[in-house]
């Protein structure tokens, strides 16, 4: 009997009451690491949604039991109405200049998907070239990478379908907007690079996966080259690493068209090797410029055989140097700062290079030699990014973004070393009407901890409040304007976020401990994070709810666990929550730089120290908990939710529910549309609503 006929499925009468949940088959299945003995009940629902009934049956009857649990949920029209007016405002990307003209992406408001414009001039009228909202009915086909050739003829794009990692790249003419009948598959964590005569791109690639190609291990990646005209299976092969199958390969072209640069990396580490082949000689043969895979190397640009680097090498908060590509030692040009190099460009003369102060941008201008010449002025505290352009072109373009700040594009002129507005977006709010304060707070050994605090100006004394972080992967969690949180400032919550360790805020030493055998450093960093809130009358003890996503859904399924006491309601969304096998899966393997290997002794002990499915303790009333994934997400397996789901539902944890929504023809979050997002942010904000008793008119 089909296990969808065996789940009763009854609806959460009352919030108070028991939740009756479907009936998972527990499998009993215990084995040996190490001599821990490690129970895994739940492992069939790691089989792939598409190819087991079974696993689609438990989909589906928990989808119901959450769906009718929703409904019941007062907040929840009141949020999507919100939420639809505040995403209805026009959203620009950030322009790329080639071939005199600029290409860019634009949103309406309410459109699922972006399209994809070009302009002959900088303030010229706008075409359409791309519409990805035509490409499918349900929305979820996403337009993903793209780049237009250097003399703006050519565009190459990447598709990106219900949300997978997988790629097919195809070939516009610009002038025409029709396709080139160019086709590229199985393309796969790439970037694209033109030659410089656009006669074609590299991009990267895996080999056909066989059978499960939503799940298998990603192995073997190789750069190749497409020629315009010729069919995929004539497309060249200029790099692999067959001696090394777990390297990812990516490669960039410089300026002058002269040098392909290939970058390989194992993890997720910025730990590369630097290849690099002379494209001025026909079949050149790669030849490695920085061996290794012990240190950040990224290419800012190049002056004939002079390369420009952002490093961490001798610099933990990263420096920028000059090596020549015959060798030889890197020359500083400019030296390692307090602050956090984040990035730097070249600019027609000049070197513009983005900081992190305390988490927040700072921009500064360098001469090619690495004299300051100057600071650029942002409009506040907040986020910069961009700066794309080229040695010689004193012409780029930048966003800025903050909490309360919808992002802005700006044009900026390397020869005045001014900006100014290029687009600036009209919304449905006030920015005056929100204070965003930054706070610092002790963690468990006293290490000072960054956060900012944003609610409706004059607001004061507890009240609902939502704590968000990430910790993880050298990753830095900066100030950015989201039409989803501001929903929930609006409404009288108030929305912080942490700036715990794990991540890259201030630079290697920061990330450095937050993993590996550190990792408990972020869940205490989150855990202070939240007793601070309360000691301070932020929030109050039984309003304080959490989120994180990723790294961050295992950061919330690990606090939960420590300290269910201390949350009133939890968002774990796609969350790592199997720490045992989480490296058996597709990309799960480049995780072991942060989380060491689950076939090591010692690492193993860690994991199994904080993973959440198996720290699923009965016994304590745990918070309201409510898991988000997609049935079809090639990052992180929603296996991982699955699992944790069922054993949070099988747990004495108390009377709260412990619900999973799982979204349809969606992946790890990329590319999906408008209108998924509303309403599982909806959904979302209606459930921590209702157990930190925010009263939503």
């Amino acid at each position: 009997m089909r296990l969808l006929a065996l789940a009763l499925l009854l609806t959460a009468a009352s919030a108070s009451a028991q939740m009756k949940y479907p009936i998972t088959q527990a499998v009993p299945l215990v084995e040996d690491h190490f001599g821990i003995k490690v129970s895994d009940p739940y492992r069939w629902l790691e089989n792939d949604v598409r190819q087991d009934q079974k696993v689609r049956d438990w989909v589906t009857a928990e989808n119901q039991v959450t769906e009718a649990y929703l409904a019941t949920l007062p907040a929840r029209d009141a949020f999507k109405a919100r939420l639809k007016a505040l995403f209805d405002y026009e959203r620009f990307g950030v322009p790329a200049k080639k071939g005199g003209r600029y290409f860019y992406q634009h949103n309406s408001g309410l459109q699922n998907q972006s399209p994809l414009y070009v302009r002959d001039s900088v303030d010229g009228p706008a075409r359409l070239l791309i519409d990805p909202n035509l490409w499918a009915r349900d929305g979820a086909t996403a337009l993903a990478e793209w780049l237009p050739s250097e003399d703006g003829r050519h565009l190459a794009y990447a598709v990106q379908d219900g949300g997978t990692d997988w790629r097919t790249i195809k070939v516009l003419d610009v002038a025409s907007g029709k396709e080139t009948g160019d086709s590229v598959e199985w393309a796969k964590f790439t970037g694209l690079a033109w030659t410089k005569d656009g006669s074609g791109f590299f991009y990267s690639r895996f080999p056909k996966p066989e059978g499960a190609q939503f799940q298998a291990l990603n192995e073997n990646h190789e750069v190749y080259f497409h020629k315009l005209g010729t069919p995929q299976s004539q497309d060249r092969k200029v790099f692999a690493t067959p001696d090394h199958p777990k390297w990812n390969n990516t490669a960039e072209v410089t300026d002058d068209g002269r040098w392909l640069v290939v970058t390989s990396s194992e993890g997720t580490d910025e730990r590369y090797q630097i290849s690099v082949v002379d494209l001025a000689v026909a079949d050149g043969t790669p030849r490695t410029l920085i061996p290794g895979l012990e240190n950040n190397w990224q290419l800012i640009g190049n002056s004939g055989s002079t390369f420009y680097f952002l490093t961490n090498k001798d610099a933990p908060r990263q420096r920028i140097v000059a090596l020549a590509t015959d060798g030889g030692q890197p020359h500083e040009i400019v030296p390692q700062d307090a602050a956090t190099l984040q990035g730097a460009s070249m600019i027609g003369d000049e070197i513009v290079a983005t900081y992190l102060v305390d988490a927040k941008s700072e921009v500064r201008r360098y001469a090619a030699d690495g004299t300051l010449k100057g600071k650029l002025a942002l409009p506040g505290i907040g986020t910069a990014a961009g700066f794309d352009g080229e040695a010689g072109d004193p012409e780029s373009f930048f966003s800025f973004t903050s909490f309360a700040t919808p992002t802005t594009i700006y044009r900026y002129d390397a020869k005045t070393g001014q900006a100014s507005v290029w687009a600036r977006p009209k919304v449905a709010f006030n920015p005056a009407d929100y204070s965003v304060e930054q706070r610092f707070y002790a963690s468990k050994d006293g290490t000072k901890v960054p956060m900012f605090v944003v609610r409706k100006k004059g607001a004061t004394g507890p009240a609902p409040t939502l704590l968000y972080a990430y910790g993880g992967f050298n990753v830095s969690i900066l100030p950015a304007f989201s039409a989803s949180r501001l929903a929930w400032v609006e409404a009288g919550g108030t929305y912080v976020l942490a700036n715990i360790r794990g991540g890259g805020e201030y630079g290697k030493a920061w990330h450095d401990a937050g993993r590996l055998a550190n990792k408990q450093n972020v869940f205490d960093d989150f855990i202070a994070a939240g007793e601070y809130l309360k000691k301070e009358g932020i929030t109050g003890p039984d309003q304080l709810a959490i989120q994180g996503g990723s790294n961050g859904g295992l950061l919330i399924g690990a606090v939960v666990n420590q300290r269910p006491d201390l949350f009133a309601a939890a968002l774990p969304a796609v969350g790592v929550m199997d720490m045992t096998r989480f490296d058996r899966f597709t990309a799960g393997r480049y995780w072991v730089d942060d989380y060491g290997y689950p076939a090591k002794e010692a690492d193993f002990r860690t994991l199994w120290a904080y993973s959440p499915y198996h720290n699923v303790s009965g016994g304590r009333d745990y918070p309201a908990i409510l898991v988000t994934t997609a049935d079809t997400d090639d990052r992180v397996v929603p296996g991982h939710s699955f699992k944790y789901t069922a054993a949070l539902q099988n747990a004495a944890i108390g009377p709260k529910p412990h619900l999973i929504r799982i979204e349809t023809r969606a992946g790890h979050g990329s590319g999906k549309p408008t209108d998924k997002i509303i309403e599982e942010t909806a959904d979302q904000w209606a459930f921590i609503a209702k157990w930190t008793g925010l009263e939503v008119k």
